[in-house]
């Protein structure tokens, strides 16, 4: 009851706006948001059962290959919808993204999460209400696929994040989610994990700076193996992770 109570006085005082999107900022950050991001590995798993990852070195250098490929393909949609967070922007930058991913597997992935950051962010951020506006107009109309990277710099934008920020925010939480993947799939156990994530944290900045602000014209792939191994992920015989 007292919990209730302290909340119910915080709403009710003024609030320092600047300080509360820092709030917001960390927690679109926080891999307890549920957005599903956990549900994939990025092809790690099948990479793995392909024998492409053999060790601890291999998966180094495929997280590095991985990060090269969200920077050069991603990151220009994240820019685009970071600098302009308004609703004919991102669907017209999720129609470009939906056209340019050819493989089923990583458009499932990308949409999948995306519908889920684009619901939670919309229930969760309630200072932003161009969120569940812009959702609500979009859900069952078509129109857009909700694919992650335009959501993510659509939040992002409003949530007062500079584009170079929202940008290697999404590398981050990239680089997070397949150390988690790995860290389950047994390949690296979590300590080991936490000290790779901090050495490759390290040439992730040299790849942000390779590819910021880059327009989505601009966007390509430089790994082509990595999507020819997440297409491959759904004829493995026995999966963890969706993707």
């Amino acid at each position: 009851m007292e919990g209730k109570k302290e909340i119910d006085e915080a709403k009710e005082k003024p609030v320092n706006m600047g300080l509360s999107l820092q709030w917001s900022q960390w927690q679109l950050l926080d891999s307890i948001l549920p957005t599903g991001g956990f549900a994939h590995s990025f092809g790690i798993e099948a990479a793995i059962q392909a024998r492409v990852i053999l060790s601890q070195e291999d998966f180094r250098t495929y997280v590095i290959h991985v990060l090269e490929n969200t920077g050069s393909l991603l990151l220009p949609y994240v820019h685009s919808a970071a600098m302009c967070p308004d609703m004919d922007n991102w669907r017209k930058l999720d129609r470009m993204l939906d056209a340019t991913l050819t493989n089923e597997v990583s458009r499932k992935a990308s949409v999948s999460q995306g519908s889920a950051l684009m619901r939670v962010a919309a229930a969760v951020f309630t200072e932003l209400p161009s969120l569940k506006t812009m959702r609500e107009m979009s859900l069952g109309s078509g129109i857009v696929a909700f694919h992650h990277a335009p959501v993510f710099g659509i939040v992002c934008g409003l949530l007062g994040m500079d584009s170079e920020t929202s940008q290697r925010a999404y590398m981050f939480i990239t680089m997070r989610d397949a150390f988690s993947a790995a860290t389950r799939l047994n390949l690296v156990g979590p300590l080991g994990a936490a000290v790779l994530q901090h050495q490759v944290s390290i040439v992730a900045e040299t790849m942000l700076k390779r590819w910021l602000n880059r327009e989505v014209q601009d966007a390509c792939q430089t790994a082509p193996l990595l999507d020819t191994l997440q297409g491959c992920h759904g004829y493995l015989f026995s999966r963890l992770f969706c993707s």
